[in-house]
């Protein structure tokens, strides 16, 4: 069993962690923002920005939740109107995008790959309206959808070598939701973060619930059933892996209370799971998707008559994905752990270590 220091908070690296609100039941009808402008104010601006979820809802704490928050700072900030539906199955996708299109909805974004069908109709038969899509790529025939994604494996990278690096038994894990490219951009970049650790100090650190070079792992199958989640972690943890990075959305919160029990550490992912979720006391780090600021942009730019169908590739580069902080554990991680992280984000940034993934996102 390998030692470590012990434990105790850290400084961000590479990109700002997300403070994010929690969001309790969101409202299902469309609202107008009241911060304290007057009537006239509030005339001013005629825009309405809408958002469906997928079936995890809008307190997954992870993905969801992110995408709720950046229409509230743009409710808030831009004075602008809103209404939102909670997805509760796949079957009410294609309605719940129907109803924002039917309450005139100027912008609506999908959040999740299951809404692509649903955001790519909508679009193709409301020209007049835009629309956008988080976590895939829409329908490149439709002028007025924008796809907004996120290069993770970039900071999964990170995350990995992280992970093999302050593993006590020299077992980590991922799991996913679903087998889909946004869950599995997450799962290559951790195992290559880790091959690069093994690599780098003549180490054997074994990663269990995926294999990269056969895209085969554990999932799942949604990203809301927490049962679900705790059996795979379970797993996991009966193969050894102390640390475990669940890539599922709020099916993902099923590892906290696993990993608890055996005195394991969880990585978050999309959110800082130490600000977001009940486990911020076994929260190593979390892997970043600043989704609320890029929700945020999309609806200012729609606002400002800017709206393009340019897709948004989040990255290190424009800090659209990042490594959170250790918070509790700072004084666990080595100095030269550190380091190391800070010149593995600046290679990845220069080009110098490319993370192979074909589940990334392209330009």
């Amino acid at each position: 069993m390998r030692s470590t220091p012990s434990r105790a908070g850290f400084a961000l690296l590479g990109a700002a962690a997300l403070a994010l609100t929690a969001c309790g039941e969101a409202p299902d009808e469309e609202e107008s923002n009241d911060n304290g402008n007057d009537a006239a104010a509030q005339e001013d601006v005629d825009y309405t920005a809408c958002i469906v979820s997928d079936d995890g809802g809008w307190n997954d704490q992870s993905f969801n939740q992110s995408a709720y928050a950046g229409l509230m700072d743009a409710v808030d900030e831009l004075d602008i109107d809103h209404a939102d539906a909670e997805s509760s199955s796949e079957s009410e996708f294609g309605p719940n995008v129907d109803s924002m299109v039917q309450q005139g909805c100027d912008l609506t974004f999908g959040v999740g790959f299951l809404l692509k069908d649903a955001i790519d109709e909508a679009a193709s038969a409301n020209e007049d309206m835009n629309f956008a899509l988080i976590d895939e790529y829409t329908d490149e025939s439709n002028d007025n959808a924008k796809s907004v994604v996120f290069n993770t494996s970039e900071g999964s990278y990170l995350a990995g070598y992280v992970a093999a690096a302050m593993s006590e038994t020299g077992t980590v894990g991922t799991w996913g939701g679903m087998q889909i490219p946004s869950v599995t951009v997450f799962m290559d970049g951790f195992a290559d973060g880790v091959e690069r650790y093994n690599e780098d100090n003549d180490d054997d650190v074994s990663l269990v619930g995926w294999d990269k070079e056969e895209q085969n792992g554990s999932f799942s199958g949604d990203f809301s059933d927490q049962s679900a989640g705790a059996t795979l972690t379970e797993q996991l943890i009966a193969q050894d892996a102390d640390i475990i990075m669940p890539v599922a959305g709020g099916a993902g919160l099923g590892a906290g209370p696993a990993l608890e029990e055996s005195d394991g550490l969880l990585i978050w992912v999309d959110s800082d799971g130490y600000e977001s979720t009940d486990y911020g006391d076994i929260v190593l780090t979390s892997v970043l998707k600043q989704i609320p600021q890029a929700t945020f942009d999309t609806i200012e730019e729609g606002l400002n008559g800017e709206f393009s169908s340019e897709p948004y590739i989040g990255d290190l580069e424009n800090e659209g994905v990042g490594l959170a902080p250790f918070h509790d554990y700072d004084s666990e991680v080595p100095d030269e752990v550190k380091d190391k992280v800070e010149q593995l984000r600046e290679e990845i940034i220069s080009g110098e270590t490319v993370v192979e993934t074909d589940n990334a996102p392209e330009a």
